[in-house]
C-alpha cells in the first residue's frame, strides 16, 4: 500500500502572504513541515502542492518534491486532488502546511485506521481542548464523535451545547490533517457542496453528507499552527535552541 502526504502551500495568503516562506529560526516553514512529514514511518513520499513558482523553487532547492498546480483552485484539497490525479498512490494524506513542528507520530496515528480497515475511507485527527473556554472560538473547529470513533458531526459552534451543565463533557478540537483512499478523493472532489458545508465553510461536512463515516483518532498532542504574524511571534516561543 503506497502512502503520499501533500502538503497544500499558497503564496498569496490574505492575513498572512507569503507564509510558506516565512523564516521560522533559521528554517523556512514549509521545510519544516516537509522534514516532519517525512518523518512519518507510514509515509512513502512527500510532495509540496503548489500554484507559486517561488514556494516551487525553494522546495526543489532543498531537495523536496514539488508540484505546480492550477492557481484557480479554492481550496487545499482541490489542490490536493489535482496533485494526486497524477499519482501511482492508494492512500492521499493532506497535511496542512501551516504546522512547522507537526509530530510525525500523530500523522502515523492518523493513517493507521485506513491500513487496518480496507473499507474505511477517510480518517482525522482531533485533540481535547485544554481550555474549555477556547470551544467558543468559532475559529476552532470542534468535533463530536460516537463510541466508535466516528464523526458524528463538526462545527464552528460549541457541541455538544451541554445544555444541562453536565461536569462530564468533554469538548473536542478537530484537527485539520486528513487521511483519504485515494479514490475516494477523486469521488469526493466531484461532489456537490451539501448546505451543511456551506452554512459552517467546513468541507468535511461534505463528507458527511454523502453518507461516508469519517474515523476520528484522538491524539494526546494539538498542533501549533501559523495562521498570522502574531502566531509566527508566538511560535517562537517554543522553539529550542537548535531547532
Amino acid at each position: 500500500m503506497i502512502v503520499t502526504g501533500i502538503i497544500p502551500a499558497r503564496y498569496d495568503s490574505t492575513r498572512f502572504p507569503g507564509k510558506p516562506l516565512a523564516d521560522i529560526a533559521g528554517k523556512k516553514m514549509i521545510q519544516r513541515v516537509y522534514e516532519q512529514a517525512a518523518k512519518a514511518r507510514y509515509i512513502d513520499t512527500v510532495i509540496v502542492a503548489t500554484d507559486d513558482e517561488r514556494i516551487y523553487d525553494f522546495v526543489d532547492s532543498f531537495g523536496g518534491a514539488a508540484f505546480m498546480t492550477s492557481p484557480k483552485h479554492k481550496s487545499g484539497t482541490d489542490r490536493i486532488t489535482e496533485t494526486a490525479r497524477s499519482l501511482k498512490t492508494d492512500i492521499v494524506v493532506n497535511i496542512q502546511g501551516d504546522e512547522p513542528f507537526i509530530n510525525p507520530k500523530t500523522i502515523d496515528e492518523a493513517i493507521l485506521p485506513l491500513i487496518k480497515d480496507r473499507k474505511l475511507n477517510v480518517s482525522t485527527l482531533a485533540c481535547r481542548f485544554k481550555n474549555a473556554d477556547d470551544a467558543t472560538d468559532p475559529n476552532k473547529v470542534k468535533v463530536v464523535f460516537d463510541d466508535k470513533g466516528y464523526a458524528l458531526y463538526f462545527s464552528r459552534s460549541v457541541i455538544p451545547m451541554n445544555f444541562k451543565s453536565l461536569k462530564d463533557v468533554v469538548y473536542y478540537k478537530h484537527l485539520g490533517l486528513y487521511v483519504y483512499r485515494k479514490d475516494f478523493l477523486l469521488k469526493f472532489s466531484k461532489t456537490p457542496q451539501s448546505v451543511y458545508e456551506r452554512a459552517e465553510s467546513l468541507e468535511q461536512l461534505r463528507i458527511l453528507a454523502m453518507g461516508e463515516k469519517i474515523k476520528v483518532v484522538v491524539s494526546k498532542a494539538d498542533s501549533l499552527s501559523v495562521d498570522t504574524r502574531e502566531d509566527l511571534k508566538q511560535i517562537l516561543k517554543h522553539i529550542k535552541p537548535g531547532k
